[in-house]
């Protein structure tokens, strides 16, 4: 027997197709199977086999009597028949939670607004850019929560809230994303809330919050002013006047020692990218709920450090 055909016959050996179109001259399917195959497999060929065995077994009596090329038949018409049944199945639907508080304005966009009123002075004097005194109708204070904080082209704004007077009255409004797809509608909302005349007014947000919305500005194709506007990140004089003196200049830190703000039941901002996705996944919407309270503070607070260093 020559080599060729005594290493085919030992590959039939190996494979348990001994029995099978194993005559002289005829090469049947199992014969013309390269080792890569999925028949030469182990792992996968195993692990098909076991689960077909314990879904689908063979009629009682016919193991021993069945060719591996028949058993191989019939584990694929069981397998066809489970699919077909998976198919005509329904799946279970993902549970839908009702957003936390808001009406919907656009496909997967809820919008929240409130009002607040407290004595505050009509005009800021405050050294952050070349106009003083500023009107603080001009004032938008704006805050973003986002998918991560390490941002980059991956980092979405989930959330954007913004507050600004209008007629002695701080109006506090709030966008916030119940599907990814609203993030076009939720964009070019806020791209009309900026005004020629409008101040932008942030904490840090010159280096994080501006940027990133830029970005996704720019990748869905929205037109905004939001790189010639005025901008003034509360984060730089609160380093000048406070560094040295607090522990950090964290938002909650100047809240809590400065502006004497305490906050009951509050997330940090590091828990809103998981609150947010728990809520897609139907799994929660309380903690969604607590982001939106965050974010409506801190644009409150945005607003107040103003006076505070207009009193300063």
């Amino acid at each position: 027997m020559s080599t060729v055909a005594e290493k085919l016959r030992q590959l039939r050996r190996d494979a348990g197709l001994d029995g099978v179109n194993n005559s002289p001259g005829v090469d049947g399917p199992a014969a013309k199977a390269p080792p890569s195959s999925p028949l030469f497999a182990p792992s996968m060929g195993l692990t098909l086999r076991a689960g077909l065995r314990r879904s689908c077994p063979l009629p009682s009596g016919t193991v021993g009597t069945f060719s591996r090329q028949r058993e191989k038949e019939h584990r694929l018409h069981a397998l066809r028949r489970l699919i077909r049944a998976r198919e005509q199945t329904p799946l279970q639907s993902r549970r839908i939670l009702p957003p936390p508080a808001g009406e919907e304005i656009a496909p997967g966009l809820h919008y929240v607004e409130a009002q607040f009123a407290y004595a505050a002075s009509a005009t800021l004097d405050v050294p952050a850019i070349d106009e003083a005194p500023i009107e603080r109708n001009r004032l938008l204070c704006f805050d973003t929560e986002t998918t991560g904080l390490a941002g980059g082209v991956g980092t979405r704004a989930f959330m954007i809230g913004v507050a600004a007077w209008a007629d002695d009255v701080l109006t506090v409004r709030q966008l916030y994303l119940t599907t990814i797809a609203g993030e076009r509608a939720m964009l070019e909302t806020f791209a009309n809330w900026l005004r020629p005349e409008t101040i932008l007014v942030s904490y840090n947000g010159k280096s994080y919050d501006a940027p990133l919305l830029k970005g996704r500005l720019r990748l869905n194709h929205v037109a905004h002013r939001l790189a010639e506007l005025p901008h003034i990140d509360w984060l730089h004089p609160t380093r000048r006047v406070y560094k040295g003196h607090l522990p950090n200049c964290k938002l909650a830190t100047i809240e809590r020692e400065v502006l004497r703000i305490v906050r009951e039941d509050d997330l940090p901002g590091s828990e809103a990218p998981a609150a947010w996705l728990a809520f897609l996944r139907g799994q929660s919407s309380t903690n969604l709920g607590r982001v939106l309270e965050h974010n409506r503070q801190d644009v409150i607070t945005l607003m107040r450090l103003g006076d505070h260093f207009t009193q300063l």
